[in-house]
């Protein structure tokens, strides 16, 4: 499909709050994002691959890569081609034979195996105008600015914690030259 959008991968983050990470991928030709929420392992896996770390033994994608390799297949691409309810749909596309065959695939494998084969990422365009999302795109172009308002006052527990440092401060001599000090010569 000539349509698709190609992506690169702009960053895997976690969230703080829950097991989960999510793979931020970025349009190449503008400034609109798509976030995939995928499980710990996933975001491991394509972490690791990113940062070309050597791992003595074969990881699960990596081992995929190689059964390809054993059968002459070729990874062409990988796409994001749905999503429904929040869950997105994923499919490897492989040449084997000079026959192009489609494979389904979650997202997240299908990055995993889109990073180790070095082939791009594709979106289908209904799913990046459904699930993309531009920078600021959540503030409207006429809020107003907050208003400043002036800080809470002060409790008397605060104002005592303060203090120390008011008192440091009032020790401090900075508007005096240091006269102990010898003048360090001109050059």
């Amino acid at each position: 499909m000539s349509d698709m959008i190609e992506v690169l991968i702009d960053s895997i983050r976690v969230h703080l709050m829950a097991p989960q990470r999510v793979v931020v991928l970025k349009q190449t030709n503008t400034e609109r994002y798509l976030t995939i929420w995928v499980g710990p392992y996933e975001a491991e896996a394509i972490t690791v691959a990113l940062q070309e770390v050597e791992m003595s033994r074969p990881l699960t994608h990596d081992l995929i890569k190689n059964i390809f390799t054993s059968f002459n297949a070729r990874v062409m691409k990988v796409e994001i081609v749905n999503v429904q309810d929040n869950i997105f749909y994923g499919n490897i596309v492989v040449e084997v034979d000079g026959v192009e065959i489609n494979i389904d695939s979650r997202p997240s494998d299908a990055i995993a195996i889109a990073v180790r084969t070095h082939v791009p990422i594709l979106v289908h365009p209904d799913v990046m105008e459904a699930a993309g999302q531009l920078p600021d795109q959540d503030i409207p172009e006429t809020a107003t600015p907050a208003k400043k308002t002036p800080p809470a006052p002060l409790t008397d527990e605060g104002n005592d914690r303060l203090s120390i440092f008011k008192d440091f401060i009032d020790k401090l001599d900075i508007d005096k030259p240091d006269d102990d000090k010898p003048e360090s010569p001109s050059p």
